[in-house]
């Protein structure tokens, strides 16, 4: 997928393309099923595929006060963008200057202008342009004028749920530790990716090694407790089986920051994962977190947790 992060480093010979725009936080399922349905229309036509979207969220420019976390960072965003088979993602700096931009120069400057757009896909409810002007309605106005088609593409909705998917859905099932459930929002597993750092041992001193990440990861972590799961090795391409903890230890009181920490299953104790970059998904909540009297019932619960883990495991393919 190639990826332009302005207008003006579009050749001028690209397209005709049907354009996406979104924020797509967390390329979710509700993303999904408007890139399929861009993908469709490409196919359909033979043109490219491209999605639009920004750096941040734009409340962190127009609301910071109100601006969320995001689901991901952009660069992740743009790693699972290009795995959907995009021939192209515009990523757009998201300024005071592109905020005063009205929707009406937008779509002439970027989408017709840049892009060379045929069919934009947008979702019911997306906003663009000065004073979020930019709507579906102004979209039909414009396209008989400017040559381009305009499709909606219909809310998603989970099976037994009445509760559209949302990239605010998927920040509140993380804060709840609900990773099955924001899983299916996704339709993808929960994950953090980081490198694997030095921390204080004590998961080997206890019999539990684990691979600890570093702070600086690119997702939103999961609420803490102890969860089964996935450590992917990007060195190795190697998948293990997981046990993972993610919290500040409460049992003791020397770990300052939130930590992400992944024991490996299956007894391979000589693993030498510093300085790895890792991929830590999350299955199933196991338990919350808890301060224990003692190391000793620490331990014992620590074995409850790895047999729960290889439980909840077992007939999952790696």
């Amino acid at each position: 997928m190639i990826v332009f992060r302005d207008p003006e480093t579009v050749p001028a010979d690209f397209g005709p393309s049907v354009v996406a725009i979104g924020k797509f936080d967390g390329v979710h399922a509700g993303h999904r099923a408007v890139i399929r349905r861009l993908k469709e229309k490409a196919a359909e036509t033979g043109e490219r595929s491209v999605a639009v979207t920004f750096d941040r969220n734009p409340l962190a420019v127009l609301r910071p006060d109100r601006c969320p976390e995001n689901v991901v960072t952009v660069e992740r965003k743009l790693e699972l963008l290009g795995e959907l088979g995009l021939d192209a993602t515009l990523l757009l700096t998201f300024d005071a200057a592109l905020a005063a931009r009205s929707a009406e120069d937008f779509v002439t400057d970027i989408l017709v202008g840049a892009l060379h757009v045929s069919t934009v896909l947008v979702g019911e409810d997306f906003r663009f342009g000065r004073g979020g002007a930019g709507t579906p309605e102004l979209l039909r106005e414009l396209g008989p004028r400017l040559g381009f088609d305009v499709e909606v593409v219909d809310d998603v909705f989970l099976d037994g749920s009445e509760r559209r998917v949302s990239s605010t859905w998927i920040r509140e099932l993380l804060m709840a530790g609900d990773v099955t459930t924001a899983a299916r929002v996704l339709d993808r597993n929960v994950d953090v990716r980081g490198e694997v750092v030095h921390g204080l041992k004590r998961g080997r001193e206890l019999g539990f090694p684990t691979a600890n990440l570093s702070a600086s990861v690119d997702s939103f972590v999961p609420a803490d407790g102890v969860y089964a799961g996935w450590l992917f090795d990007h060195e190795t391409g190697i998948r293990h089986r997981a046990a993972i903890s993610v919290g500040t230890n409460p049992t003791f009181d020397d770990v300052l920051e939130r930590q992400v920490e992944a024991h490996v299953l299956g007894g391979e104790t000589d693993l030498d994962l510093y300085g790895h970059d890792v991929t830590v998904e999350f299955v199933e909540r196991l338990r919350g977190m808890v301060a224990f009297e003692g190391i000793e019932k620490l331990k014992v619960q620590m074995a409850a947790d790895v047999a729960d883990a290889e439980r909840v495991l077992a007939d999952r393919a790696v």
